[in-house]
């Protein structure tokens, strides 16, 4: 009999925060491009720009939404998949079949991006502010100013605008990032190369943020118009730079926390 560890409900939401501290430059500026009115910059004109009228912390407008969602959204979908992934392969001895963990994957990604949606409408709103004129500007104190405030002035219902299609994009990041982090972390370990440390876990995230970034980019750029009411710019770069880095470090830190602080289990 072997012990292992397994991850608390709550891993998933605390890496992904954790990563989001880390990116949240890289998502603010996917979210400007998105709402520009017209192409007019690309991502490196895009970040000077706001450097030049804003200055660096600038980069960090939102943060406070941005965690919000990261422990509402993240935290509800890993713990689903997580919990219902764990139970099965305890009781078949084993792990899920691939088709089950993309099933898994999608239902506890539609839970968690509607769950989410409040905090993400939020999130896209502060990062926009910058962009627009200073008497237009919302100018929410942290995220649960901005959730008081529009759901005061602009009803309950507004804070769930959208969330048709975060929950849909929920579902196809979950299954490109979760679904696909695990399978192809058990490819890798089954070819007997390599073995369960950082480098795996690096691969396996790497190819589960470009899959994520495949499948959700083009409901990423309606969640974010229908949020925002703007126009939208397609970019799948943009879309890349954010989401990779951001899966990779989720991935990263969750597998720490998992091997330092997890639950103990007989295997």
């Amino acid at each position: 009999m072997q012990e292992k560890r397994i991850s608390r409900w709550y891993f998933g939401g605390v890496a992904s925060s954790a990563a989001a501290c880390l990116t949240h430059p890289l998502d603010l500026i996917k979210v400007h491009l998105q709402t520009q009115q017209e192409v007019r910059m690309r991502m490196s004109g895009m970040m000077v720009s706001v450097l030049r009228r804003e200055g660096y912390l600038a980069l960090y407008n939102g943060l406070s939404a941005s965690l919000c969602r990261q422990m509402t959204y993240s935290l509800s979908r890993f713990a689903i998949y997580e919990t219902v992934r764990d139970m099965q392969s305890c009781q078949n001895k084993g792990d899920m079949p691939f088709y089950q963990k993309v099933l898994l994957g999608a239902f506890a990604g539609f839970a968690g991006g509607f769950i989410g949606t409040p905090a993400d409408m939020i999130n896209v709103r502060m990062q926009n502010d910058v962009k627009l004129p200073v008497e237009l500007r919302r100018n929410y104190a942290h995220a649960l100013d901005g959730l008081f405030r529009v759901w005061s002035k602009e009803g309950l219902k507004k804070l769930f605008s959208g969330a048709t299609m975060a929950s849909s994009r929920g579902a196809l990041v979950t299954v490109g990032q979760l679904a696909c982090y695990d399978q192809s972390k058990q490819l890798v370990l089954a070819t007997g190369y390599m073995e369960d440390n950082i480098l795996t876990h690096f691969l396996a995230s790497v190819f589960a943020g470009g899959c994520t970034t495949i499948l959700c980019q083009p409901l990423d750029v309606v969640k974010t118009r229908m949020m925002n009411s703007a126009e939208e710019y397609r970019g799948l770069v943009p879309a890349a730079i954010r989401l990779i880095p951001h899966t990779v470090l989720t991935f990263m830190f969750l597998e720490q926390l998992r091997r330092h602080f997890g639950t103990v289990v007989v295997a």
